[in-house]
């Protein structure tokens, strides 16, 4: 696999920024599967590939990734700061399909993440379905107006994301992006947390929501905290799920 850092200049964000990327070699890049791969509230572009094997599961599977910077945005298009949603979920793809030539096709185009990237994956694949064939998601925020409201050492970071009253619209609010979405356009959806992660119950009601309103969604749990531990098994089983086989 080749391991790209790549620098650019972003229109959407106004600033120059980075993308880590994994290409399967001596491959046709218009023929890959491509994963958005979103990293955590704490890291970077680099978490994933410096805590996880997630590289050489791309490469059992003969995918490529993409892992963009958006600092502690939660995906958001901020209220007072940079249009970070937009950025990943329209911007970003398109930048992409020029630089390496990816497939626009829905069946090659994937987006994980963990944490607070598990929110913005699950996001863009209940804003955007046309554009993503599967969706999976490793310790997820998934309430997102629980997160701002439990969090009050945070308070001046959410202003920022949402506003000075904090007033979380329905565009962020997973659980209300769920009931407006279609289930039958919808792409498969895979979701899993430990069982001991202090987001286990929120990520079982959301599951609960989707299956309910009839998804393509999968919830799996084990023993497990928010910890690298347990996002690397998550995404090997979605990679082994989503693309088919057994990563070794």
């Amino acid at each position: 696999m080749a391991h790209l850092h790549c620098d650019f200049g972003s229109e959407c964000l106004k600033m120059n920024t980075a993308i880590n990327v994994v290409l399967p070699e001596k491959t046709d890049l218009r023929t890959v599967r491509v994963v958005y791969l979103f990293h955590g509230l704490m890291d970077n572009c680099s978490g994933w590939y410096r805590y996880s094997s997630v590289e050489r599961y791309a490469r059992l599977h003969n995918v490529a990734l993409v892992t963009p910077e958006v600092q502690r945005s939660f995906y958001t298009d901020m209220a007072l700061g940079v249009d970070y949603f937009r950025y990943v979920s329209r911007e970003l793809p398109e930048v992409c399909r020029g630089f390496f030539g990816f497939s626009p096709e829905r069946e090659k185009n994937y987006v994980m993440g963990l944490s607070m990237g598990g929110y913005g994956a699950l996001k863009c694949a209940l804003t955007y379905p046309e554009q993503y064939a599967g969706v999976a998601a490793f310790s997820a925020v998934t309430d997102i107006k629980d997160r701002v409201k439990k969090f009050p050492e945070d308070r001046k970071e959410f202003q920022a994301i949402f506003g000075p009253d904090l007033i979380v619209p329905d565009r962020d609010d997973l659980f209300a992006l769920a009931e407006q979405a279609d289930p039958k356009t919808a792409p498969r959806i895979l979701t899993a947390c430990g069982e001991e992660d202090s987001l286990f119950e929120q990520n079982r009601q959301f599951a609960q929501l989707l299956t309910g309103r009839g998804f393509d969604e999968t919830f799996t749990h084990w023993t497990g905290i928010h910890d690298w531990v347990f996002w690397d098994r998550a995404v090997m089983e979605a990679m082994d799920a989503m693309f088919g086989g057994e990563a070794k």
